[in-house]
């Protein structure tokens, strides 16, 4: 752990060999270890024992569903939602000391942990123009400041309304309110960047662009795939899921370009088994994939199964649900028949008898459901890959049945629910005619700024001003020189934020830091305590609400920002009753019933145990997209290559991390210690390069602009990735992802399947130590 208030320690590299197995009693120990570094053991305490229970905190870090009310473990987190909870609840502050201290440079110097670790922002702060330190502002004059921007911009649309996932339902309704009352839709968010690829998809082929999965039917799923997708980090609580699944007698089938340990063995601490025993196998098979190599996996799939049924005629394919609910199913079959194997091998490197044992694991299975993330949606072909996982799925009609369908897995506590808050550039009419109905005031109709072209608007001069719900929008965003720029050229840059990031040393003219409370705070407004709503993965609407005292006296809650912002801004233009909605979050949710779907009687409902669910309209055998049916697709040939002497890199992030943020310089699970500057290669693939472990490389893409990207100074480890691939730490490799290098149709930055040569940089070959691996052939064997 880091000095939170003295210098960043030299890094020094170890590595040991991956783990073959995740969690367990070590989770523990590293989760409580990291918890009171932050804060005291009875804060601690609190968090843990309220965390993801009914009327508790709801984890700010993943979307996972939580069990019913009546299954619901004591412990019912992990030890990165632990990690995240605490880390908000630490005892450290930045106030005004720190700023004076630390100038904009200084600042835009340090690390992402360094910056982090210094704890929680307590006062509003503004760099004026012309000045390299943040200095205190009162809560008047910072909004006064920032309305002030607002009204003298010559369009709504020189503004951009930028939220995380953290932002709860009721801020992100109010944010999008007051973005349209002022007259923009430039509303881009997080999902723009993890699963706009899974919205556009979905959206296509079903009608919805959300998963139709719950709970349950992962637990009686006869056959699970995980694909381009790591529980055991990225969201752990999935692995107990898995293990009930396994339980009841379903098997699982893992995708990845690397064997992670979440993937192979479970070890659950709330268990004797999980403490003392081996724990429980997840996958029964394993696909060792190249990245970018699931289309065509999906559509051999596909094949073998058309062939299956063609020998044995009315025993493979649902008929029935094909001519009752789906179309395009000749065309499609048509295309699929006309494969090339010996594209599918290069695609996957996987061998046909490796596709054609997983077929005959569907064969024996009745019900199927498929899980992904964003080792799918973040390839250039990511939405034509996701439209293939429908077909795969609806060949045997393995939609709107118990036990199966499409689940992606989000990786962000309520970056579902902003979306179904109003939080997209493109809302359709139906939400705008329901909001104009409302609130008496006709929205803007014309699509406004996602993620990606809110960029290239700030760095062409057309958006001057940025503000920001949550998140660190510099870190997260792609091509990250560019990102940085463009945010530098901005009139006036302002974060609505919890603790500091990298996104406040990349200011405007002007800058703002807003600071406001934390999930794990109370929330106190003139009608008393408040909570405040959130949306998982599986579509369920529950309550959360803080215990702890707030950081500061200082802070105000995002609803409270938004509402006096609004307030200022508008000056009077519209009938909205911000001052009412700052004081009784209730009444916010009043107006939600009446704007989003699904959301009636939304204050009654929400507060019984364990929320509600939102209805999934596939699985009511309604598919709400242009055809009325559920669209079979054909989709094109995509075979990812890399010339002679590359690797296509895939940018991941490390087990103690969360989002843009590390923990520390650990990752423990792939036996990575001391440093995130690594770049794990497999050892066939170092042998051809003439690289050996331990040399220090720079990361080189070249794109069509002829530009070279370049992320320098990493230390090569051994490691079992699948041949011709290499993996990496993001935000470190954003600046290898040009901000043109999109996924087609969803505009999504393409993070994964990155072409790259690794060129010896200037430091050579390092002193690092490794501990116990063996030679760099056979280490992760």
């Amino acid at each position: 752990m880091q000095n939170p208030s003295g210098e960043e320690p030299e890094t020094t590299l170890s590595v040991t060999p991956p783990k073959k197995w995740a969690a367990g009693v070590p989770a523990v120990v590293h989760a409580l270890e990291y918890s009171l570094e932050q804060t005291s053991p009875k804060k601690t305490g609190v968090d843990l024992l309220t965390m993801n229970q009914v009327g508790g905190i709801d984890c700010p870090g993943c979307a996972w569903a939580d069990p019913a009310p009546g299954r619901r473990h004591r412990n019912e987190y992990c030890e990165n939602g632990a990690k995240h909870i605490n880390d908000e609840a630490t005892t450290r502050r930045v106030t005004a000391d720190f700023f004076r201290e630390h100038s904009v440079s200084d600042l835009a110097a340090r690390s992402d942990m360094w910056l982090n670790q210094q704890g929680r922002l307590t006062e509003p702060m503004i760099k004026r123009p012309g000045s390299e330190h943040y200095e205190p502002i009162t809560w008047d004059d910072a909004l006064g400041v920032l309305a002030g921007e607002l009204k003298t911009l010559a369009s709504p649309d020189e503004a951009v309304f930028y939220t995380s996932g953290r932002a709860s339902n009721e801020a992100a309704f109010v944010l999008q309110l007051f973005a349209r009352a002022f007259g923009t839709n430039n509303l881009p968010d997080c999902s723009n960047m993890c699963h706009e690829s899974s919205g556009f998809a979905l959206s296509e082929t079903l009608g919805t662009g959300k998963g139709t999965v719950s709970l349950d039917d992962l637990h009686h799923a006869d056959l699970i795939f995980l694909v381009g997708q790591n529980p055991g980090t990225n969201h752990p609580r999935q692995l107990s899921a898995l293990e009930e699944a396994k339980r009841n007698g379903g098997r699982i089938v893992a995708v990845n370009p690397l064997p992670e340990a979440g993937l192979r063995r479970f070890k659950n601490p709330q268990k004797p088994s999980g403490i003392v025993g081996r724990g429980t196998q997840i996958a029964d098979r394993f696909l060792h994939i190249k990245p970018g190599g699931d289309l065509a996996l999906f559509q051999a799939l596909n094949l073998l199964l058309l062939e299956a049924e063609d020998a044995r005629p009315g025993t493979v394919l649902d008929h029935a649900f094909i001519d009752a609910r789906t179309t395009g199913f000749e065309e499609f079959a048509a295309h699929a028949r006309d494969l090339d194997w010996d594209d599918v091998h290069t695609a996957t490197g996987l061998t046909r008898e490796e596709i054609e044992k997983v077929r005959d694991e569907v064969l024996r299975s009745e019900r199927v459901v498929v899980c992904w993330a964003m080792g799918i949606t973040q390839h250039k072909h990511g939405v034509p890959t996701i439209r293939e996982i429908v077909n795969f799925l609806m060949l045997r009609g393995n939609l709107g049945r118990a036990g199966t369908g499409a689940c992606p897995v989000r990786g962000h506590s309520n970056v579902q629910g902003d979306r179904t808050m109003g939080i997209w550039e493109q809302m359709p009419d139906t939400f705008l005619d329901a909001l104009q109905h409302e609130f008496g005031f006709d929205p803007p109709r014309p699509h406004g700024l996602d993620s990606v072209d809110a960029i290239k608007a700030m760095r062409d001069g057309q958006v001057k001003v940025f503000l920001a719900l949550a998140g660190n929008f510099v870190r997260a965003a792609p091509d990250s020189e560019v990102t940085e720029e463009a945010m530098s050229s901005c009139r006036l840059t302002a974060h609505i934020s919890t603790k500091l990031n990298r996104s406040h040393a990349v200011c405007g003219d002007t800058a703002l830091i807003l600071p406001t409370l934390g999930r794990t705070e109370r929330d106190v407004q003139a009608d008393g305590e408040q909570f405040v709503t959130v949306e998982n993965s599986m579509s369920e609407v529950h309550t959360s609400q803080g215990r702890l005292e707030p950081a500061s006296p200082l802070l105000l809650s995002e609803v409270a920002i938004l509402c006096r912002l609004a307030r200022r801004t508008l000056d009077g233009r519209t009938d909205i009753p911000w001052e009412t909605f700052e004081g009784d979050y209730g009444s916010i949710r009043d107006r939600i019933s009446r704007v989003v779907a699904g959301f009636h009687d939304y204050n009654a409902r929400v507060t019984r145990p364990g929320g509600f669910q939102l209805p999934n309209p596939v699985n009511e055998g309604v598919f709400p997209n242009e055809v009325g049916k559920a669209l079979f697709t054909r989709n094109e040939r995509v075979v990812p290559r890399a010339p002679k002497g590359h690797l296509l890199l895939q940018t991941l992030r490390s087990h103690d991390q969360w989002n843009t943020v590390p923990y520390t310089n650990n990752d423990r699970y792939r036996g990575i210690h001391g440093s995130r500057h690594v770049v794990l290669v497999n050892p066939a693939d170092l042998t051809e390069l003439g690289l050996t472990q331990g040399e220090r490389v720079d990361l080189v893409s070249v794109w069509g602009d002829g530009i070279e990207r370049r992320a320098e100074n990493f230390e090569i480890v051994s490691y079992p990735a699948a041949k011709g691939s290499a993996a990496a730490y993001y935000p470190e490799t954003n600046v290898l992802v040009p901000l043109d290098s999109v996924a087609d149709i969803s505009n999504q930055p393409t993070s994964k399947g990155l072409v790259v040569r690794l060129e010896l940089s200037r430091a050579g070959r390092s002193s690092a130590r490794t501990r116990g691996a063996g030679p760099p052939g056979a280490r992760g064997r």
